[in-house]
């Protein structure tokens, strides 16, 4: 019976003042009666707007219609065929502006909770399902390499291994799942989760070596030459760091995001027992907006921070965060300051961080990015009081891969130039996909990605007998 309510079922959570001193996962997921309650609310709309929505098409409607009706499993059978990571998907998309923002039930009230359900509906397989994964059997001579084991990567490499082909996964890291493990916290993403998957892919008869730097450790020609792989897909996804260039940004306890992250979630350093060293700063300035500037700073409070600011440079309506990570942040005590600017960061006579010098700004005309422009508010300067300054500005594709592959066709900012429909290079037989190509994104828009250019790589190589 359709459950005719505006609201989506409150989503059980941690107790802020509990969570912002421990790691553990902030959200506790649906109950099977809450997942059967949200699933009532589902229209099952004739044109299905929010399959539209999806980066890898996931048959929503036909999923929500059998958790309505108890059949979990089925649920999940039903996702997977083509999304091969909904427990992750569940957890980080950004379904708002995905399928949910497609969702008609959102025409009055909100939209049916569809990463909730995905999220349900793949815990409940790992809690019950005690069957493995059967074993694709290799029916291709074919070789495949795979550079990276992010989302991107991953999902390629599960649709190729499907289909028969010898797939072996390059990780530059020492565990597998790129950003996935060091970029997106244990409490919003439990690592457990990501090493399912990746097992679970192991299982399949994919290969994955780490502590391979493709570029340093192999080069690309050595792995079409050398080790005659007939296709490669570099989803290398995009960890350079970016920095403001301000007065000041070379200070002891100046971090970029992804130094701070990666301490943190894929060396531990928030375990006791981990000898990986990290600055437990008292008051840490974070700058930025996205899911990376709300990623830090929360994960600052969890360190023990006493204040920590969100430091933006517009205003709250421009933040690209997913909302639900800012009420989050604002919940367990961060403090946004909007319409700020960081102009200098100044440092005692030891050279560590002191103060962050800062301009307030004011709103103008649109920009190319459909915002409006930040603009300095003349004589409005003031000086913030702490120790540690993390920028979480954004990324780009590290450029070890173009620079040991000159002939491959970049933007001028690093992103790899690809077809649009087929994900393939200015080099035949090699692919790309992610960050690597877009620059920092979504998960499931590199799982998108991976999904279109194993596609394309299928068909080049289904009459390629040979390889390069």
């Amino acid at each position: 019976m359709l459950n005719k309510s505006t609201k989506k079922n409150i989503m059980p959570t941690q107790d802020p003042a509990i969570r912002n001193k421990n790691f553990s996962e902030v959200t506790l997921g649906y109950s099977a009666n809450q997942a059967i309650s949200e699933a009532n609310r589902c229209l099952h709309c004739k044109h299905k707007p929010c399959v539209s929505g999806c980066p890898v098409n996931v048959k929503i409607p036909e999923f929500i219609d059998k958790v309505k009706n108890g059949l979990f499993e089925e649920a999940y059978q039903l996702i997977t065929q083509t999304n091969a990571l909904p427990a992750i998907c569940g957890r980080v998309c950004p379904q708002e502006n995905q399928c949910e923002k497609n969702c008609v039930r959102a025409l009055n009230g909100e939209a049916v909770g569809i990463g909730r359900l995905e999220r349900f509906v793949a815990d409940y397989h790992f809690q019950n399902n005690k069957v493995e994964p059967a074993e694709n059997k290799i029916v291709k001579k074919q070789k495949v390499a795979i550079i990276g084991s992010g989302p991107a990567g991953l999902t390629c490499a599960g649709i190729l291994a499907k289909l028969g082909y010898q797939v072996t996964i390059f990780e530059a890291l020492h565990l597998a799942g790129g950003v996935l493990v060091y970029g997106i916290p244990e409490f919003r993403l439990p690592k457990i989760i990501v090493e399912k998957e990746i097992e679970n892919l192991k299982k399949s008869g994919v290969r994955i070596e780490t502590n391979v730097v493709i570029g340093k450790t192999i080069t690309i020609d050595e792995l079409k030459n050398t080790y005659h792989f007939d296709a490669i897909f570099i989803g290398s996804g995009a960890g350079l760091p970016r920095f403001m260039n301000i007065p000041g940004e070379n200070a002891n306890g100046v971090y970029s995001a992804n130094e701070y992250l990666t301490r943190i979630n894929l060396m531990k350093a928030y375990q006791k027992e981990t000898d990986t060293p990290i600055f437990h700063a008292h008051r840490v300035a974070v700058v930025g907006g996205g899911n990376v500037a709300m990623d830090a700073a929360r994960c600052a409070k969890r360190m023990g921070a006493t204040d920590v600011f969100i430091v933006y440079r517009r205003s709250e309506e421009e933040l690209p965060a997913r909302k639900e990570e800012v009420e989050h942040a604002k919940e367990e005590g961060i403090q946004f300051l909007f319409l700020t600017n960081p102009i200098q960061i100044l440092t005692n006579e030891e050279n560590f961080v002191h103060q962050l010098r800062c301009v307030k700004m004011k709103l103008g005309e649109i920009d190319a990015s459909n915002r409006r422009t930040p603009v300095k508010i003349e004589n409005s300067e003031f000086d913030l009081d702490v120790d540690c300054v993390i920028m979480a500005i954004g990324t780009s594709p590290n450029p070890l891969i173009r620079h040991s592959l000159p002939e491959l066709k970049v933007q001028s900012w690093g992103g790899i130039v690809v077809d649009e429909v087929t994900h393939a290079t200015s080099i035949e037989g090699i692919y790309a996909g992610g960050d690597a190509v877009t620059g920092a994104a979504t998960v499931i828009l590199a799982m998108g990605a991976g999904k279109k250019a194993a596609e394309a790589i299928h068909n080049y190589l289904k009459n390629k007998e040979t390889s390069f």
